[in-house]
Order: C-alpha cells, then sequence, then structure tokens
C-alpha cells in the first residue's frame, strides 16, 4: 500500500509516511490533494476535469484534508482512532463472518492495495459469494466502471447472489 509523505508547503507525496509530523503541516490546496489520491488510488483511470469537477463539492469541507490525513495515519497505525467510535472499533476487530449475500470486486489496478483472489477472504464469508477482480479499474470502481458497478447492485436487490 502507498504511504504518505509531508513535504514542505504542506505538499503530500507519496512515500515514505513516517516522514511526516504527526500533525503534518497544512494541506493548503484541497482540489490538489485529491487529484493527487485519486491518480494514486486509481492510476490507470484517466478521469477528464469534468467528472473531477462533479466530485469536488464533496471534498469542500473544511476539516476533509484533516480527516483524510487522520484516516491513513490510523490505517498505519500511527495514531489511535476516535474515541467516540472506539465500541464500533472493538466490536469490528475480530473481523465478525459476513452473513449476506455478498459480491466482492477488487480493481486490477488498485494503488490503494493489491488486488486480492476469492480465495483470501473466503472464510469471512458463510454464505457463497462471488468476487472478481476487475481488470483496467483502481480503487474507484464505482466512478470508473459505474455500469459494472450498477449491475452488480441490481444484481443484489433482485437476489442473484445467494
Amino acid at each position: 500500500m502507498p504511504a504518505l509523505q509531508f513535504v514542505d508547503a504542506g505538499v503530500l507525496r507519496i512515500g515514505d509516511v513516517d516522514a511526516g509530523p504527526k500533525n503534518g503541516p497544512p494541506v493548503a490546496d484541497r482540489l490538489a490533494l485529491c487529484r493527487l489520491l485519486w491518480r494514486t488510488w486509481s492510476p490507470t483511470w484517466a478521469f477528464d476535469d469534468a467528472s473531477f469537477e462533479r466530485s469536488a463539492a464533496a471534498f469542500d469541507n473544511p476539516d476533509f484534508v484533516d480527516v483524510v490525513i487522520q484516516s491513513y495515519r490510523h490505517r498505519f497505525g500511527l495514531v489511535a482512532g476516535d474515541p467516540a467510535l472506539a465500541g464500533i472499533e472493538a466490536r469490528l476487530a475480530p473481523q465478525p463472518a459476513i452473513t449476506v449475500p455478498t459480491l466482492t470486486f477488487d480493481g486490477a489496478d488498485d494503488g490503494v492495495r493489491p488486488p486480492a483472489t476469492a480465495a483470501q477472504h473466503a472464510h469471512r464469508f458463510t454464505v457463497p459469494r462471488d468476487h472478481a477482480v476487475v481488470p483496467g479499474v483502481g480503487h474507484n470502481m464505482p466512478q470508473e466502471v459505474p455500469a459494472l458497478f450498477a449491475d452488480a447492485v441490481l444484481r443484489l436487490v433482485r437476489g442473484e447472489v445467494r
């Protein structure tokens, strides 16, 4: 999984996460951060400006960058999670079995983590599940291949996954 590095002027760069201080410098350009993350998470997705702009409103939140950076730091075990969520974290820590019909996908070009085979996580499911590795797709499957994603949701709704 790529790590994040904080460098001068608040620029975020892919690299060694331990290089940044606990409360790294502010990232002044929220949209530049998001473009960087999109390119990192989905390196083969040739998104255009219009696609990015449609999503940009979701990034227009004063604490967006802090939440994103905290998420990475928490994922890498560098900081504690939100104390208000400790009860939920404790219930999820044992990774309880998934007992409902499920479709899982991994993008073959995911920049966040490598794709998994169906067998890697099969022990987590008590019911059959459909799993696919989708070529040419990164981490943002709903936007990269919306028709495939929507079809998967419809298959679940129609009860075609058992």
